[in-house]
């Protein structure tokens, strides 16, 4: 579950960062993907440290 919600807050906020920038449609969405998959990432690597200690 923290792996969906880090993801769609990078998602969130590389499209904001894409757009503040002035970026057209695709710059948006790529920035979007990028950064979700990097905050889905490490949340997963969080998530199984988390859990390895637990």
């Amino acid at each position: 579950m923290m792996t969906i919600l880090a993801a769609l807050a990078g998602a969130i906020w590389g499209a904001y960062l894409a757009k503040k920038r002035g970026g057209n449609k695709k710059d948006i969405a790529q920035y979007a993907v990028s950064s979700a998959l990097v905050f889905g990432l490490l949340a997963m690597v969080v998530s199984i440290i988390l859990l390895r200690f637990i």
